[in-house]
C-alpha cells in the first residue's frame, strides 16, 4: 500500500479519536530537567540516541537537543557527538572540547565552518554547547571525555589536503605519492560540483581509482603510522581518505540519479558512525554516541515516501544494524521564525514559518492545545494504532520555499513507525547565527503587511 492511500476497508479514524488518543500520551513540556526523564528511560542502554530537527534554522530544535544530550552524557555516560557537518571542520570542535589545538574559544574553534550554511553549526545555541562540553570534559579522564564529530561528506578538497597535512609530518614519501594521486583533480580548481559534472559526462577524467588506491595505502600502512603518532591523529587523517574516497562517488553520482547520491551520502554517515564506535571503543567500554542531523535523515526512510523511491537514510540503517541499540527522536513545529536562505550559496535569512498544512502532523499537533509536549511511541499501542495513517510531515532544510511549500517542503509518513519519541513546539523562533548580517537583523514581516491588523 502506498503512502497517503487508506487500508483497504479501513477508513482513515475520525480526528477526534486521534486527538484523544495524543492527548492522552502527550507529556507536556515546562522547561524543567525533568522533562526528559522519560525519553531518558526509553533510551535505556541504547548505544545510539538519534535526534532530528524539522529545520536546519530553528532554535528551539538545536536548544532541546542540546538539553538532552547534556543528560545522556551526564546520566548515561554517553561520549561523542555526531553530526551533520564536515568531518574536518568538526574535528577542530573536537580538539577544542578535549583541551587541545590552539582555538581561544568555541567561536574561533567553530570558525572552519564556513562552507554554506554557515549558520548551522557557527550559531549561538552550538557555541555555548561547545563550550559546555569543554568544561565537563576538564573533569574527564582521556577515554572518558566527549568528542565532537562531523560525519557528512561534503569536504572533498578540505579532507585531501588534512591529509596530506599528515603525511607531510608522519611519511613524506607517502606525502608525495598522495600529492601525485590527489593532482587528478587539479583541473577543476577545487570546485567538487565542477569535479562531478566533468567525470559524469565524461569531459574530464574520473578519480576513482586515485582515491581507492590513496585509501588502500593508508590501511596497509596503519600499523607504521601509529608508531610514528597517535591513534587519534592517525583515526582522523583516515577517515579522511575515506571521505574523499567515498565523496569523489558521490559528486559524480549526483548528476545521473537523486536517489543514489542520497543513498552514498547517508550511508557514508553510518559508515562514519560504524568506524567511529569501533574507535571509541577500542579501550573495552562501548562507545555511546548522540547523533544530530534532519529528520529526513534520522527517521526510518522505510516509513516515508522516501523508501518509495527507493532512497535509505540513517534512520533506517542503523535500525536495520544495531536493532535495539538505536533510538530515532523527531521534532516538529506549527509556525514560527526560521533561518534560511532563499538559494543555494544566498544569505542567512530571519524568515516566518508558515502554520502547518492541513493534513499534516503538524496542524494534527497544534489541535492538540498543548505548546510544547513529547509522544512515546515505542509500545505504545493505542498512540501507534491512532497514528497508523500516514500524514503529511514538513521538512525545511537551508532553503525555505513557501510559495511552493506543499512541493518542496512535505512528504507522506507514518509516524507510527518512522520515529521512536517525537518532540512537538507549536511556536519555534529562528536559529540566531554567530555571523548576524543585515539581512538576518532584519525579520521578515507577517504575510499580512502593511494591510494586517
Amino acid at each position: 500500500m502506498k503512502l497517503g492511500t487508506p487500508r483497504p476497508h479501513q477508513p482513515i479514524q475520525a480526528d477526534s479519536e486521534v486527538l484523544n488518543a495524543l492527548r492522552a500520551n502527550a507529556g507536556p513540556l515546562s522547561g524543567h530537567a525533568s522533562d526528559y526523564s522519560p525519553l531518558l528511560e526509553l533510551i535505556g542502554d541504547a548505544r545510539f540516541a538519534l535526534l532530528g530537527e524539522a529545520s536546519h534554522g530553528t532554535h528551539e530544535f538545536y536548544q532541546e537537543r542540546a538539553e538532552i544530550t547534556k543528560r545522556l552524557i551526564v546520566e548515561k555516560g554517553f561520549t561523542a557527538v555526531a553530526v551533520e557537518a564536515d568531518w574536518p571542520d568538526a574535528w577542530r570542535v573536537n580538539r577544542y572540547v578535549r583541551g587541545v589545538g590552539d582555538d581561544a574559544n568555541a567561536d574561533a574553534a567553530l570558525a572552519g565552518f564556513q562552507r554554506f550554511p554557515g549558520w548551522m553549526w557557527r550559531n549561538t545555541v552550538v557555541r555555548d554547547f561547545v563550550e559546555w562540553l569543554r568544561d565537563h570534559n576538564r573533569s574527564q579522564v582521556a577515554q572518558r571525555q566527549v568528542g565532537f564529530y562531523g560525519m557528512d561528506l561534503y569536504s572533498l578538497f578540505s579532507s585531501m589536503q588534512a591529509v596530506l597535512s599528515y603525511l607531510d609530518q608522519k611519511d613524506p614519501a607517502a606525502a608525495l605519492r598522495a600529492r601525485q594521486r590527489y593532482a587528478c583533480f587539479d583541473h577543476v580548481g577545487g570546485s567538487s560540483q565542477a569535479y562531478g559534472y566533468a567525470a559524469a559526462w565524461g569531459i574530464g577524467k574520473s578519480c576513482e581509482d586515485e582515491v581507492v588506491a590513496q585509501l588502500a595505502e593508508m590501511r596497509r600502512s596503519s600499523a607504521s603510522l601509529f608508531a610514528n603518532g597517535d591513534s587519534d591523529e592517525l583515526f582522523y587523517a583516515q577517515q579522511n581518505a575515506r571521505l574523499v574516497m567515498n565523496a569523489e562517488e558521490y559528486y559524480r553520482e549526483m548528476f545521473h540519479s537523486r536517489v543514489s547520491s542520497w543513498n552514498l551520502r547517508d550511508s557514508h554517515m553510518v559508515e562514519t558512525l560504524q568506524e567511529l564506535e569501533r574507535h571509541l571503543s577500542r579501550h573495552g567500554v562501548a562507545a555511546r554516541m548522540a547523533v544530530w542531523a534532519h529528520n529526513s535523515h534520522l527517521g526510518d526512510a522505510g516509513a516515508t515516501e522516501m523508501g518509495e523511491r527507493g532512497e535509505w537514510n540513517v534512520g533506517q540503517l542503523m535500525r536495520e544494524r544495531y536493532s535495539g541499540d538505536a533510538v530515532l527522536i523527531g521534532f516538529s513545529t506549527y509556525h514560527g521564525m526560521v533561518t534560511a536562505a532563499t538559494e543555494w550559496d544566498g544569505p542567512a535569512l530571519h524568515r516566518r514559518v508558515r502554520p502547518g498544512l492541513h493534513g499534516s502532523y503538524e496542524a494534527l499537533f497544534h489541535q492538540v492545545g498543548i505548546k510544547r509536549f513529547m509522544l512515546l511511541l515505542e509500545n505504545n499501542r493505542a498512540l501507534l494504532n491512532a497514528l497508523r495513517e500516514p500524514r503529511l510531515q514538513r521538512a525545511i532544510g537551508v532553503i525555505y520555499m513557501p510559495g511552493s511549500e506543499r512541493q518542496s517542503h512535505y512528504f507522506h509518513t507514518r509516524l507510527d513507525q518512522q520515529f521512536d519519541a517525537m518532540i512537538h513546539i507549536d511556536e519555534t523562533r529562528a536559529l540566531e547565527p554567530l555571523d548576524i548580517g543585515l539581512h538576518w537583523s532584519s525579520p521578515e514581516a507577517p504575510e499580512t503587511y502593511p494591510s494586517g491588523v
